[in-house]
């Protein structure tokens, strides 16, 4: 679960913003002024800052000049009302790695909030194993005993989408916006049946499954 930090002083803003993201799975920490929100941000312990210009005690720009200065690499999106491109242009100068001008749709933040993260995700191993299985991502290849198991281009996407986000649990939705086409609407039924197919040739016991398990009620989690 990628952990985030949330700088932001206006409430309203900020239980929208955390609400949204928590929902998509991720770990939301927020603070409410630039003071607060710099001493947790050079912890060094999240995934993602989102940072707020306008703060009280210190605001958005000093903090991401600070972290820079002091060597972290945590990804930060600035959110701002300000609509000037100067303004945007320091930021990035600064150090930010992207920028959200107020008032923004949660749409359009999940997903410039994912893009980084995946942007600034350690590099995906050329070979993953769990179990008897190797996935070797450079071929393109899934192996099971050392036998070569085919897989479709979609199955070998979707077992990608878990190791990648292996103890995690994604939503259908989730699942969706990763492996399948902007314009596929695969309902919830199809994306089962794909996941089960996926087990057979993965798991010892498809009916009862060890590394691609249902969170009932929410979705799936792959636990290799």
């Amino acid at each position: 679960m990628s952990r985030i930090l949330l700088v932001e002083d206006d409430a309203g803003i900020a239980l929208g913003v955390s609400s949204d993201l928590r929902l998509e799975g991720y770990d939301v920490e927020v603070a409410r002024d630039g003071t607060v929100g710099a001493e947790r941000a050079a912890s060094g312990v999240f995934d993602l800052v989102v940072l707020d210009v306008m703060l009280p005690g210190k605001d958005g720009y000093a903090i991401c000049r600070d972290l820079r200065r002091a060597g972290h690499r945590t990804p930060v999106l600035m959110l701002t009302a300000r609509a000037q491109e100067a303004e945007k242009v320091l930021g990035l100068e600064l150090g930010a790695d992207d920028y959200v001008t107020k008032p923004f749709s949660s749409l359009e933040l999940r997903a410039r909030v994912k893009a980084l993260l995946r942007r600034t995700a350690p590099e995906e191993p050329e070979i993953f194993r769990f179990g008897d299985v190797a996935v070797d991502f450079g071929r393109g290849e899934v192996r099971r005993g050392g036998q070569a198991i085919e897989t479709t281009a979609l199955e070998f996407k979707l077992l990608g989408s878990f190791i990648r986000q292996r103890g995690r649990i994604l939503t259908r939705g989730q699942i969706l916006d990763d492996v399948w086409r902007p314009d596929s609407c695969p309902t919830d039924r199809v994306i089962d049946n794909h996941i089960m197919n996926l087990r057979r040739k993965i798991e010892n016991d498809p009916q009862t499954p060890k590394y691609l398990v249902s969170i009932r009620g929410l979705g799936y989690r792959f636990d290799g």
